[in-house]
Formats: structure tokens, sequence, C-alpha cells
């Protein structure tokens, strides 16, 4: 534990510059009296770590030091190659770029870890985007990468889903998330910070205004709580709904949040039937939903909901009644 400890500090240093007692204390959850007797038993083994005491000091490599990759395990060499997404790496215009690290980090690999790390590479491949959908083209996608890189003030135009115009907007670009094939970027508008679809960005254009990023702001922590809300927003209504066993199975399609929703509130019913409630984001989406269940779904209510679906059902019938078959 202590020498895995050593080295992942001797890591952290190497790739953060300057950091303080107290910060290795909290991220490798032991005592700053602890860190202390680390950083001494790495000066020991002849690693150059120098001090500087006050309050922005910390610890930090001589300038000009490097370790070597020889410490990595085969499961982390292998984990490294595992990680190289190419198809991502390619929109955001850096498929060259991981190629030669690629390149560059097999050639540091022991020699025994080499093939292991070269098996991974052949034998796994991550497709990001889903079933019928072929990555959109992301055309903005390489500017908006460079501004968050850059920590830039991005110029653009955005045109919501669902609305015809785009609008002007200024924008601190403060990280970008790839979900289901989709990339979003998460800026920074006045004191808000929101999410914005980059297939729905127009015009982007890196301004020479840089910013500075909200103090202790973690991207992965930002969105995986912006995920949790929008799940739980998105569904306003519900429909109260008698479902055959076929129908339950079908319910998959909705997706597992509708699923749980059904699996959770059902009680028994006649012929083998159940009544549950399930989420819906609005009427007409719920019909449109619940049309796809066909005849393995009653819906029972709300009366508003029913009306709906019978007028959407007796459209579609007039529309297609005296068609050839």
């Amino acid at each position: 534990m202590l020498a895995s400890r050593l080295l992942s500090i001797l890591m952290l240093l190497q790739a953060r510059g300057r950091v303080s007692a107290r910060e290795l204390a909290a991220e490798f959850e032991v005592s700053v009296r602890t860190i202390h007797r680390d950083i001494d038993q790495l000066s020991a083994a002849g690693i150059p770590v120098y001090a500087d005491r006050g309050r922005t000091g910390g610890f930090a490599l001589m300038d000009g030091y490097r370790t070597k990759l020889t410490g990595l395990s085969q499961p982390e060499a292998e984990a490294l190659f595992l990680a190289g997404l190419p198809g991502p790496a390619e929109q955001l215009g850096l498929a060259d770029v991981l190629s030669a690290a690629r390149l560059k980090l097999l050639a540091a690999l022991p020699a025994q870890v080499q093939p292991s790390a070269e098996r991974i590479a052949q034998r796994f491949h991550l497709d990001p985007a889903p079933w019928f959908h072929a990555s959109d083209p992301q055309p903005q996608l390489q500017t908006v990468a460079r501004a968050v890189w850059n920590a830039k003030v991005l110029k653009l135009h955005y045109r919501p889903a669902g609305e015809s115009e785009a609008r002007a907007r200024k924008l601190a670009a403060l990280g970008l998330v790839l979900k289901a094939g989709v990339w979003y970027l998460v800026a920074q508008s006045g004191r808000a910070i929101r999410t914005y679809s980059v297939a729905n960005i127009r015009d982007a254009e890196i301004t020479d205004e840089s910013f500075q990023r909200p103090k202790g702001f973690d991207l992965a922590a930002h969105w995986a709580d912006a995920a949790r809300k929008y799940e739980r927003g998105v569904y306003r209504g519900y429909a109260d709904v008698r479902l055959s066993p076929r129908g339950l199975a079908l319910l998959e399609l909705l997706g597992p949040y509708v699923t749980a929703a059904a699996r959770e509130t059902a009680t028994p019913d006649r012929a083998d039937w159940i009544r549950c409630r399930i989420p819906i984001e609005s009427l007409r989406h719920g019909v449109h939903e619940l049309i796809r269940l066909k005849e393995e779904v009653e819906v029972l209510g709300p009366a508003e909901l029913r009306r709906e679906l019978i007028a959407t059902l007796v459209g579609l019938t007039r529309h297609h009644r005296g068609l050839p078959r």
C-alpha cells in the first residue's frame, strides 16, 4: 500500500506540478503528517522533491525531472490502450495525435508488457453511437473543443431543439461530454452553468477572452448531477394503464425508467394482466409511446390522455380507411 501511494504521489506531482500537503492528504485519504513522511521517503530514494512554504506553497518536482513508464503493470497498460476511443478522437480532430501517443506509449512500455497491451486494441472496439444512428456530423465540434481546452469564451448561434431560429450567445466553455453518441457542451452563461447540444451550435467562433473556471468545478460530478435532474424532470405526467404479460415485456421499448416505475406500482388484474402507473413526458409523447404497445395495453387515465389517444387512433383509422389491401 505504501509503495503504491508513493508511486501515485510521484505521478501526481509530475502531472499537476505543485500540490499542497493538504491536497495530497485529501487525495489519498491519509493525514498531512503521513504525506510529509511519504515525501521524506521519496527524497531519500533520490526523487528530487522540494517544498515551497506559504499560502500558495506545496510540493513539486525539480524542473526537467520526468519518471519513466517502466512502473506500469500489465493491467494498467491494457487499460490505457482500451481508453483510446478512435471514434470520438477522430471527431475531435485528434486521431493522428492519439495514434502517435499510442506508439510512444508502446515504445516506453517494458518488452514483456507490449504484446498484451497491443492485444487490447485488437480484441476490443468501443462504438458509442446507438443502433440505427451513425455519428452525426459535428462541424463546430473541433472549434468548441479548442475553446474548452484553452479556457476561451465562445461566440456562437444556438438553436434549441424544437425551435426554428438560432440565437446569439457568449459562453465560457467548461467541458465536453459524449453521451450515447451525442456531444454536449457544458458552459457558463452569466452565473448559470447549462448544457448545449453541439449539433445545435451554429457559427462557433473562439474569442480572445479568457475566463476563470468556477472554483471546485468538477465536470464529471456536474454531469452526473445534471443527468439525474434531467431524467427526473423530463417526465412531467403519468398514465394509469392495464398491461398484458406481453405488454409488460414490451414496456422495455419505453426505456428502463418507465419499466422500473411499472414494476414498482404493479398490482394484479384479471386474466394475468396488471395495473400500474407509468411516467410520461406529455400527453402527445404519452400517446406516441403507448401506441407502440398496440393491443397489449389499455389506458385507464387520466381522461385527457384517453381522449388524445382515441382521437389519434380515430384519425389513423380515417386516414387508412378505403386503402387497398
